[in-house]
């Protein structure tokens, strides 16, 4: 008998790739004898990103539907076209028993060849206001995994199963990190200590309220942890090294975050879907301030949905000069409300989110 032939589909950021590796490593824990291909979109960053995780990938030409203006559109029919017909050669020489797709632009021809040929196939939707292309996947796959309530809003109810976001393992053992934290970020443990993370690019608004209010930093009892993103770390870290402000530790990109949640009391972050699961299992008071820079406004509604459930504040990016720090500055003097909101926010946290996928989509292929 053959290994097991899975493909999984989905790139574009890492909110898409990184539920893709995290699903392939459930399926191949609960069977051994799985072939895996990946399916992304040529030139984004999946195409490394994957690789590096240990898998093969295959690139389609094929790019999203510019919602202003732009002489790309004027290509988007030809690379629609051309990336169904990519899709369906991959489907034909690889023969796969499974198809998984994450979302962005590759899953679309691919998830769609599959399902109108009868090969068993699920959508994983991370966010609580769907993308286009899952909202016309979702007529065609077999079943869809989400991490939000009042889907049925946008997918069959009956194909809909809440199984929550994957998010990385490592994040889930924070807890156990918090002397080697608090070391690693030389952390005043007399203070509380506060982290400011904008996403891998970092954020301009965060960015700039924060720098703009270094000097009342200085004069506060805080540790603050603040990835600036490569743009703005220079000048993030000379005027924090001409304010001389010891407690102030800035970081290009974190890569070991799960550090940095273990080392945090609160938490500034924008409200990317996968950074909101590992938020919800982090457990701690979060300002969740959404980029105003994606498609369908995703973020403000995946921040909303914790807001009306008192399990995070939200300031709008518009907002971060005027509002951000008195609002972190409010909730710095508020013990009860940093316990209250941890505990809230805790309550949605769904920690097997990958291994109920992966049992999801194997129970796919024994029907």
């Amino acid at each position: 008998m053959g290994k097991l032939k899975v493909i999984i589909s989905g790139g574009g950021t890492g909110g898409h790739i990184f539920p893709a590796i995290a699903i392939a490593r459930s399926i191949a824990k609960q069977r051994n004898d799985v072939d895996f291909l990946f399916v992304g979109a040529k030139n984004r960053m999946e195409m490394s990103k994957v690789p590096e995780s240990g898998y093969k990938i295959k690139g389609l030409w094929i790019s999203g539907f510019q919602r202003k203006w732009s002489v790309k559109n004027l290509l988007f029919p030809f690379k629609l076209f051309y990336s169904l017909l990519q899709a369906y050669f991959i489907l034909i020489r690889y023969k796969p028993d499974l198809v998984i797709g994450t979302g962005g632009y590759a899953s679309g021809p691919l998830l769609f060849q599959a399902s109108i040929r009868g090969v068993p196939s699920l959508i994983q939707e991370q966010n609580s206001y769907p993308g286009i292309t899952n909202r016309i996947l979702g007529r065609y796959v077999d079943k869809i995994c989400v991490a939000y309530d009042n889907m049925q809003r946008f997918f069959p109810k009956n194909k809909i199963l809440k199984t929550g976001n994957p998010i990385r393992e490592d994040i889930l053992n924070f807890n156990n990190k918090i002397i080697k934290a608090k070391s690693k970020f030389t952390i005043n443990c007399d203070h509380p200590t506060v982290l400011v993370v904008g996403g891998s690019l970092g954020a301009k608004s965060i960015n700039e309220a924060i720098f703009n209010n270094l000097t009342a930093f200085k004069a506060m009892n805080l540790n603050l942890i603040w990835q600036t993103g490569v743009d703005f770390f220079d000048k993030a870290e000379n005027k924090v090294k001409q304010l001389n402000i010891s407690q102030i530790k800035v970081c290009k990109f974190i890569k070991e975050m799960d550090l940095a949640y273990a080392a945090s009391e609160i938490i500034i972050s924008r409200a990317g879907a996968i950074a909101i699961s590992e938020l919800c299992c982090i457990a701690k008071a979060v300002i969740l301030v959404p980029s105003p820079n994606v498609s369908e406004n995703h973020q403000y509604k995946n921040a909303q949905s914790l807001v009306n459930k008192n399990a995070a504040l939200l300031v709008k990016d518009c907002d971060t000069s005027r509002k951000l720090v008195d609002t972190l500055i409010e909730l710095l003097e508020n013990n009860k409300l940093q316990m209250d909101l941890g505990n809230q926010i805790n309550d949605l946290a769904i920690k097997n989110a990958s291994t109920r996928i992966a049992e999801v989509a194997l129970e796919l292929i024994k029907k």
